[in-house]
């Protein structure tokens, strides 16, 4: 774990010398410790923030870590500066992806089960109602929308209430990747005015076809699909994997917040290896 938290905080450092970040002169803990204490709270502790400040207020890592109350607010500010990195790391992706494939699919992010929906503070409303298809349930959240390359490394993302459909979602999906590119996705991404569209700027969509498809797709085409649409569900395993059974957050803010670390801490599995 040393090493990596060595080599999570020398990649933070390193990302804001290039973008010539300037930092108030009189903190105590700068930009790229801060950052180092939310990828390692993703990481390693459930998305606990304390837990990781804790540890990391250590002499041989921090020695002069900030209060709880003053981490949380700095969390807040360098939230823009840990979504570029996310960017920065992406455009690594996929100049690394010379398969020149990607794949998407979405997950869901349950802020609490239906029956604790009274109880619940940090959403209001029937459009943070999604349902599980996998497990046959019903759930009270977010909806990850994730895209992948190759190799499984994640280049796009974004949040979206539970209840907003998969094609809906296809929509918000910037699409900046190479001409050429193919992008793989399950049934329920079938809209043949995107697909046409993005084929005139040199992008293939090729989802899984439904049973009364006015385009079918041939026999082994159909496998080919499903073979590599595996890719982007083994990336939202890993990312589930690393997720608490509930994700603690006292404001809608810090629990999107949360969950775009442990989208950011998959993509810094691969630099990690």
């Amino acid at each position: 774990m040393d090493t990596e938290i060595i080599t999570i905080y020398c990649l933070c450092d390193d990302f804001l010398k290039a973008m010539n970040h300037v930092e108030d002169r009189q903190r105590r803990l700068i930009d790229a410790e801060v950052m180092t204490v939310a990828i390692v709270a993703a990481r390693y502790f459930g998305g606990i923030i304390e837990r990781a400040r804790v540890m990391l207020a250590e002499p041989r890592y921090m020695p002069l870590m900030v209060s709880r109350s003053r981490l949380n607010r700095r969390l807040r500010r360098v939230m823009p500066l840990l979504l570029s990195l996310f960017e920065t790391l992406a455009e690594e992706w996929k100049a690394q992806n010379e398969a020149s494939w990607y794949a998407l699919d979405t997950f869901p992010v349950a802020a609490c089960d239906p029956y604790r929906v009274i109880r619940v503070r940090l959403y209001d409303g029937e459009a943070y109602r999604g349902y599980q298809a996998s497990k046959r349930r019903y759930y009270y959240g977010l909806k990850l929308h994730l895209m992948v390359t190759a190799h499984g490394q994640p280049v796009e993302f974004f949040l979206t209430p539970a209840s907003c459909g998969d094609v809906t979602g296809l929509q918000l999906f910037n699409f900046d990747l190479p001409e050429g590119s193919h992008v793989y996705a399950d049934k329920a991404y079938n809209d043949y005015r995107i697909e046409d569209e993005l084929t005139q700027v040199g992008i293939h969509l090729l989802p899984l076809r439904k049973k009364n498809s006015k385009r079918p797709h041939p026999a082994w085409l159909t496998t080919l699909i499903s073979a590599k649409r595996k890719v982007v569900e083994t990336a939202g395993s890993l990312i589930q994997r690393c997720m608490p059974k509930s994700i603690h957050a006292v404001t809608a803010a810090g629990f999107e917040m949360k969950v775009v670390l442990f989208v950011l801490g998959l993509s810094l599995h691969y630099v990690l290896g």
